[in-house]
């Protein structure tokens, strides 16, 4: 091991900025304020009091703080104001878990219970890291909404970027695969499932602010591994995407978009080598 490559690495130590968070810390953060918000995620399945509740709150405020105090000279607003806010939208957030949890119960004929949705579904566990990290992203913290939701990614192979706008009632079954775009704009009451991709068409570095990813209307179902892509691209409100449709253009409401498959019978006798699949 030469010299040159140890100074090459402290030199990268060095120059690391101070937004560079603990990935156990945020994760931890994560899984802590989850199992106050929903007893589900709990070893402690019961708090004995109001004040017992109001002193985890207390701890996972200070625990914020200490991840994020070292971001500070990174970020435009005070810590201690951010996360004072966040605090102050929990609640929303929780009613908002609360009825995306409802959505995937009363849409997934699987479904049990919408404790089993919380408990159990990959897709309620992306959701709720997608939307507690959306605050972030909208207050300008660097890096910290982006743990939030990789954390997620991590877990369930769906992944969201922070900044998504995403409407209420949001369904997700299966997930594996999900991926969501930054500049997506999600509406109220839409199910998506498996594999699909809501994307960007390419775009040069230069235009990364721009709006690049979909726009999806209300009550829209997208079906497995459906591929939307381009910040132009809207879906109207009511409209069914079929499985393995690949979009770049806009649909009007109330459309119903499939991919059709070709079906050949083969004769009886027809002597053509079969494929065979090695998989």
């Amino acid at each position: 091991m030469t010299n040159k490559f140890i100074e090459e690495l402290l030199e990268a130590r060095r120059a690391l900025p101070s937004f560079f968070a603990d990935m156990d810390k945020v994760h931890q953060f994560a899984d802590d304020l989850i199992e106050l918000l929903f007893p589900h995620f709990s070893r402690e399945v019961e708090y004995f009091s109001g004040q017992e509740i109001e002193g985890q709150l207390h701890i996972l405020q200070r625990d914020l703080k200490k991840i994020l105090k070292p971001q500070q000279r990174d970020i435009s607003k005070n810590v201690d104001t951010i996360v004072n806010r966040f605090f102050d939208k929990l609640s929303e957030i929780y009613h908002a878990l609360l009825l995306d949890a409802i959505a995937i119960h009363q849409g997934d004929p699987a479904s049990e219970s919408v404790e089993e949705v919380i408990s159990a579904y990959p897709g309620f566990f992306a959701i709720y890291c997608y939307r507690i990290a959306h605050v972030f992203y909208q207050e300008n913290v660097p890096i910290f909404p982006r743990l939030l939701t990789e954390y997620a990614h991590f877990r369930t192979g769906i992944d969201i970027h922070p900044g998504a706008q995403i409407g209420k009632s949001f369904f997700i079954d299966h997930g594996t695969g999900i991926v969501i775009g930054e500049t997506t704009i999600i509406g109220d009451h839409v199910k998506i499932y498996q594999g699909v991709t809501l994307g960007a068409l390419s775009v040069s570095k230069k235009l990364s602010k721009t709006k690049r990813h979909p726009t999806i209307e209300d009550n829209v179902v997208i079906y497995a591994s459906a591929a939307i892509l381009g910040g132009k691209t809207v879906i109207g409100h009511d409209s069914v995407i079929g499985g393995n449709v690949w979009l770049t253009e806009s649909v009007p409401p109330y459309s119903n978009v499939y991919h059709q498959s070709e079906v050949r019978v083969r004769p009886k006798n027809d002597k053509i080598e079969q494929i065979d699949f090695i998989i």
